[in-house]
């Protein structure tokens, strides 16, 4: 693939960023071979129009890693990544996602925290994929926003297993990984097949609903969440899916555990200001049926409520607060639900 067929479908992605109210997007790697230089100074600049900016894919590189990705050999040596850098901010570039880690050796954690510096005095921020555990650099550095360190959402597309598995393996990272801190997970999907163009029986299918791609949005905690979205999603996807992949927020004021089991289940309430939103999946081969007390939500107050039916159609009703402020929640397997003020 070349930059003649590339770069039209990064600014259709660029377009679909700006449709759907979102700061940035991802180019991805071998963006140096399949775009160039010169066509990633004018999708800054596109982007800067339409009020979206970009992240760029990097190989870390080094000894530790002989993956053929590219760039490679611009963040491992400190006078080649200030000159990178340097380059990043004269054309707009908003943030960098760094991959390919060599475990945790004491070279390889300062190799992190160099580029988190040399970063920082350029003004660009910083996701690692491929990575270890983030280890309080949210409290370090300003510009940390996130680390994969996790099997995140590209496996899905990979292979069949992973989707088989998504509903166990996100009722787990909710208690495991993402406790200990920002989990770029690589974010919620609507296509129905992991292909750009959502074609039937091509690729991976996925077996999780629609809410429960809402529900993941909420349940996943990422400093920048880079939703694993597509430009057909303007049309094929339900429009109450879309409108909330609009207004979810990225950063919380308050989380609260509401119940579940690692591996099982899981309900969640976050809040930004005065809206909570209550998320819940369920990886269980039954119906999940529970009774769940919301002590943040009003009594008599209607509430937006997501929910799949048996067949894992979702549909987005409304919901009055009883005085007891106590709801039945069912979920089916693969299954999830969103209540939100």
């Amino acid at each position: 693939m070349d930059s003649n067929t590339t770069f039209p479908v990064q600014k259709e992605y660029i377009d679909f960023s700006a449709a759907m109210g979102y700061e940035t997007i991802l180019i991805d790697a071998l963006w140096d071979v399949q775009i160039g230089r010169d066509k990633i100074a004018e999708l800054a600049a596109y982007g800067k129009q339409k009020g979206v900016g970009l992240y760029l894919w990097y190989n870390s590189n080094g000894y530790w890693n002989d993956a053929p990705q590219g760039p490679r050999g611009l963040m491992d040596n400190s006078a080649i990544r200030r000159k990178e850098m340097a380059w990043m901010k004269s054309i707009g570039i908003k943030g960098i996602k760094v991959d390919f880690f060599g475990g945790d050796k004491q070279v390889t954690m300062k190799l992190y925290e160099d580029i988190l510096t040399d970063a920082n005095e350029f003004g660009i921020m910083v996701i690692f994929h491929g990575c270890t555990l983030p280890r309080g650099w949210e409290r370090m550095y300003p510009n940390y926003a996130s680390s994969e360190a996790v099997l995140a959402s590209e496996n899905l597309h990979f292979g069949q297993q992973s989707c088989d598995n998504e509903a166990v393996n996100a009722a787990t990272h909710t208690f495991i990984r993402n406790a200990v801190g920002s989990m770029d997970f690589g974010g919620s999907a609507l296509n129905k097949f992991y292909n750009s163009d959502n074609i039937p029986n091509k690729g991976s299918k996925r077996m999780t609903s629609d809410v429960f791609a809402l529900a993941t949005s909420v349940l996943f905690q990422s400093g920048v969440q880079h939703f694993a979205l597509a430009p057909n999603n303007l049309h094929d996807a339900p429009d109450w899916a879309i409108k909330f992949m609009k207004e979810v927020p990225t950063v919380w004021d308050e989380v609260r555990f509401l119940d579940g089991y690692p591996g099982r289940y899981v309900l969640l309430a976050r809040r930004k200001g005065v809206k909570w939103y209550i998320a819940g999946i369920n990886a269980e081969n039954k119906l999940l049926k529970i009774k769940v007390k919301l002590e943040m939500l009003n009594s008599g107050a209607t509430v937006n409520y997501y929910a799949d039916d048996d067949q894992l159609n979702g549909k987005v009703s409304s919901l009055k607060m009883s005085k007891s402020k106590e709801v039945e929640i069912k979920i089916p397997k693969n299954g999830g639900i969103v209540i939100t003020n």
